[in-house]
């Protein structure tokens, strides 16, 4: 991290206390940056942050739908870098509940779009996308020129949203990039809909982990500090090279099967994985994985975790959340 570059900069974080966001949130805090974080629920629970983080950021409870409220943030807080993580993530909630994933996914970014076009100290805006905004592609891995064709709720709201940051960029010279991640896991993910979440706590608590699909889906996965690391990475230098309108894959480029996964939380572990594969999969695409080939290129980023590496710091941090709470539970209620 340059902390020189950070020095006195107003950054507005949107889900500052999901996942990736409290991971970034916590990154950035000895930066030297003010930080005001937007969340639509604020409730100190699950999520990374400890107490002592909230007393050095300014947390706005709101939603990214509230264009009015993105408004007020920005111009207020003099807001210079932004970094839109707020979305509905869950592919499943996407599509049960279309409308609303289209209205955090879709109209939020406009919104935040639209006001950081408006306001007059944006030097950069980072736009959290995913590999699912590619769709369904026979040629593997994805890279950064492969079309935007998603087919199912999640997915559309993806390649939607990455469409509107490209035209903010290209009509109105927004200095704007799109990050499409793999699978990202690591301390913070609470959310047992997730496969190394739900896998770890069933191997810790002994119990079965039910397998959606057939095991042989193949995903990336990618530890959530490089990804942390290619964000601030890419903030720092996308004025100085001119990256703006450009978008950028992280990968760690080793492509798992879903039963290749968790036989590595196994061996992580150090207790057997007792599974079921239900294979009720639904709308999902069954082989996804990036090239980040441009990001290393470009900017210099590489992972420094390997999985496995990746695994073993998630897996202890689990551990002592399961420890410090003394009921078997590993996420926060």
């Amino acid at each position: 991290m340059n902390k020189k570059f950070w020095a006195g900069k107003n950054v507005l974080i949107t889900g500052f206390e999901g996942f990736l966001g409290s991971n970034l949130t916590r990154a950035l805090i000895p930066s030297g940056a003010r930080i005001i974080g937007l969340d639509i629920k604020t409730e100190r629970k699950a999520t990374l942050l400890a107490p002592d983080d909230y007393k050095r950021i300014s947390v706005v409870k709101g939603s990214v739908a509230n264009y009015k409220l993105l408004e007020k943030i920005i111009r207020e807080n003099k807001i210079n870098l932004v970094f839109h993580l707020a979305a509905e993530a869950i592919v499943g909630k996407c599509h049960n509940r279309p409308l609303s994933a289209f209205s955090a996914n879709i109209r939020g970014t406009w919104n935040v779009l639209e006001a950081c076009r408006n306001a007059k100290n944006i030097e950069a805006v980072i736009l959290a996308s995913s590999d699912k905004a590619y769709g369904i592609h026979e040629k593997l891995p994805y890279t950064e020129k492969a079309p935007l064709q998603g087919s199912h709720p999640y997915d559309v709201s993806k390649s939607c949203a990455d469409l509107i940051a490209n035209t903010y960029a290209h009509t109105y010279g927004l200095p704007v990039c799109v990050t499409r991640c793999g699978n990202i896991y690591g301390p913070g993910d609470f959310n047992s809909s997730r496969l190394v979440p739900d896998a770890v706590k069933c191997a810790l608590a002994g119990k079965k982990l039910l397998i959606r699909s057939d095991g042989l889906f193949t995903r990336d996965y990618v530890f959530v500090e490089d990804i942390v690391n290619g964000y601030i990475l890419l903030a720092e230098k996308m004025r100085k090279l001119n990256l703006a309108g450009e978008a950028f894959n992280f990968s760690c480029e080793n492509p798992l099967t879903v039963i290749e996964l968790v036989k590595m939380i196994a061996k992580s572990v150090g207790k057997p994985v007792d599974y079921k594969i239900l294979n009720q999969a639904k709308y999902e695409i069954k082989h996804q994985y990036l090239s980040s080939r441009k990001a290393r290129a470009k900017l210099g980023w590489k992972p420094k975790f390997s999985v496995l590496a990746g695994l073993i710091q998630t897996i202890e941090s689990y551990r002592v959340k399961r420890g410090a709470k003394g009921d078997g539970s590993i996420f926060p209620v």
